[in-house]
């Protein structure tokens, strides 16, 4: 397997792998374009299109050891805030079914760990599993002083934090804004 940074002309196998991922899974966002994809492959669309998009931390799994061989999983953290404070967002995180339980999304959370590190990031927020996060370093986000967008989450909201971490980073988190217009495109289906 290789993990590589995502390019462009891998946004429409991305989107295949993240449909593939999520689809039928219970936790997953409700389709909201007409090839009934789960919300999470228009949402990697929409934040892609967003200034939120960091390219530096957009990475793609491939099935080989070539750059040209078939892209599996994908991870991206894109910018959001705690306060007034820059931090990131971790997801969506996906794997081709076909690949899951391999390692593959193990190796992608590292590596864009490691790499929103080594820009000097301080913290990474998620919604996720705490069984599967936490062995990333990932805590309860309201541990460490960061509050959810949606209190209804807590039990899943998360944050790491990184190298450049302070404890003062505090307060009220702030998602990028395509995780609301997602949320707006699934509350009017039709609009």
């Amino acid at each position: 397997m290789l993990i590589r940074r995502e390019l462009p002309s891998d946004a429409a196998v991305v989107r295949a792998v993240t449909a593939a991922a999520f689809a039928g899974a219970t936790y997953s966002a409700p389709p909201v374009e007409p090839d009934g994809a789960p919300g999470e492959a228009t949402l990697v669309g929409l934040l892609r299109a967003d200034p939120c998009w960091i390219p530096e931390l957009a990475f793609v799994a491939c099935a080989g050891h070539d750059t040209g061989d078939a892209v599996v999983g994908h991870v991206v953290c894109t910018r959001a805030r705690v306060g007034d404070a820059p931090a990131l967002v971790l997801g969506p995180l996906s794997v081709h079914p076909d690949h899951q339980a391999r390692g593959v999304g193990s190796a992608l959370v590292h590596t864009v760990l490691g790499a929103a590190d080594a820009l000097g990031e301080p913290l990474v927020v998620l919604v996720g599993d705490p069984a599967y996060y936490s062995r990333f370093g990932f805590v309860p986000a309201p541990e460490l002083g960061v509050e959810p967008d949606d209190p209804a989450l807590t039990p899943f909201f998360q944050a790491r934090p990184l190298t450049a971490y302070e404890p003062s980073l505090r307060g009220p988190f702030a998602s990028p804004a395509p995780f609301a217009a997602l949320e707006a495109m699934a509350a009017d289906p039709l609009g």
